[in-house]
């Protein structure tokens, strides 16, 4: 048994914890944020997602945001200002968005994400939470859209991955409960989905039965790789710290000289409690960009990348851009019923290469990262817990992971 330190507890932090009580080990989480109100873990899409097996950083993505930079209620922006690590962050991405690149990602992000896939369903039996089987829908209202899709879902053949392109009379029999405006889509039917409080719920659960403790604090500098002291004095020490919380991160690396390119990227959701009609089917919206996921008797809309530091500000605008493209969609909803709603917001940490940062640290061996999953954290978060488990305990790692190491930009 060895004692453990994890710094974050969002869904790879839970997830990290929750695979080493599971093996035994002494496991204390420091968060501070008791609720997660400002976590990405609480506030997100809930999708598990093998359909996502190309990289953030791929062709085309910068020659569209450069034309969405233009519209206040796209789902892309990047605020400009005089900040060498934005500067050296865009440089890296711009590097990244080519056809090599996806090539060289895509059987890793595949990997990951079935065998993450596998242990949701485990979760899910073990834990008692629901974990919804059923696929994702990827809509497309434009011809060009559908045909970009097309080509993802062939892409998804080659990779062994099940994708059905569909005009819109199999959208409507794939999902019954709601009406959709589109000119045709994909389904992801390996795709997944669930209502992250239920899975953040389960997780702390079962670490706590199992031994683990939950520490609400804040982190103010490490103890090189011998723990952490808390913004009250307090040294907490372990044989192993990890450093899993999200885009905060990079405040902790930098102490150790480490340079972390890593940026937030801003999302917002909404969520109706009560919709007139719920689909049974989770959904991404193509020309919207916007997440739609049924929670039970609740449906949650969410959108937009805003590349803008630590700044979580609401912009009206591309929350108007969010709600309109989901009613475009779905013409039984109209904007009225978003107005009472208030916001959520948070910061996804993007790495450059759109790949998570997932390793030991050289000349801190006691010292692991992960972190880094943009969009991709909850679906994710059980491989990331299963592969950090391997690290602390000097297993042979299941999947090769070589190209996630923490210092690949340094």
């Amino acid at each position: 048994m060895k004692e453990i330190l994890i710094v974050g507890g969002g869904v790879i932090g839970l997830s990290i914890g929750y695979a080493l009580t599971k093996r035994g080990h002494a496991v204390r989480i420091i968060e501070q944020d008791p609720e997660l109100k400002d976590s990405c873990s609480s506030g997100n899409a809930g999708m598990v997602v093998p359909s996502h097996f190309i990289p953030l950083a791929a062709p085309g993505v910068i020659s569209q945001g450069l034309k969405w930079m233009l519209n206040p209620k796209s789902p892309f922006f990047l605020r400009p200002r005089l900040d060498p690590a934005l500067a050296r962050w865009i440089w890296l991405f711009m590097r990244h968005s080519n056809q090599q690149h996806v090539s060289n990602s895509e059987t890793l992000l595949r990997d990951l994400s079935l065998a993450s896939r596998q242990l949701h369903v485990e979760l899910s039996e073990q834990e008692d939470f629901p974990l919804v089987q059923k696929g994702l829908l990827m809509l497309c209202q434009s011809q060009e859209g559908l045909d970009e899709e097309a080509e993802v879902a062939e892409a998804a053949h080659r990779l062994g991955l099940e994708a059905e392109v569909c005009d819109s009379a199999r959208l409507q029999e794939l999902e019954p409960n709601a009406d959709i405006k589109a000119q045709g889509g994909v389904w992801f039917p390996q795709d997944c989905h669930l209502d992250p409080h239920d899975f953040l719920e389960a997780l702390r659960s079962r670490i706590k039965k199992n031994g683990g403790e939950i520490i609400h604090t804040q982190v103010k500098s490490l103890i090189d790789d011998k723990g952490v002291v808390t913004n009250t004095g307090e040294k907490i020490t372990a044989e192993t710290t990890i450093l899993a919380g999200g885009i905060d991160t990079l405040n902790l690396t930098k102490q150790l000289g480490l340079k972390l390119p890593m940026q937030g990227g801003k999302g917002y959701s909404l969520t109706l409690p009560s919709p007139p009609r719920n689909p049974h089917l989770c959904s991404l919206l193509k020309e919207g960009r916007v997440a739609v996921t049924p929670m039970g008797e609740q449906l949650r809309v969410a959108g937009t990348m805003e590349i803008c530091g630590s700044n979580t500000s609401v912009s009206k605008a591309r929350l108007s851009g969010i709600i309109e493209s989901f009613c475009a969609f779905y013409p039984e909803f109209n904007p009225s019923q978003f107005s009472e709603l208030e916001p959520w917001v948070g910061l996804r940490p993007c790495s450059p290469d759109g790949l998570p940062y997932l390793g030991r640290i050289p000349f801190h061996k006691n010292l692991i990262v992960a972190t880094g999953h943009s969009m991709m954290g909850l679906s994710l978060a059980p491989i990331t817990g299963k592969l950090v488990a391997q690290l602390v305990d000097s297993e042979t790692s299941s999947l090769d992971i070589s190209s996630l190491n923490p210092t690949r930009f340094n």
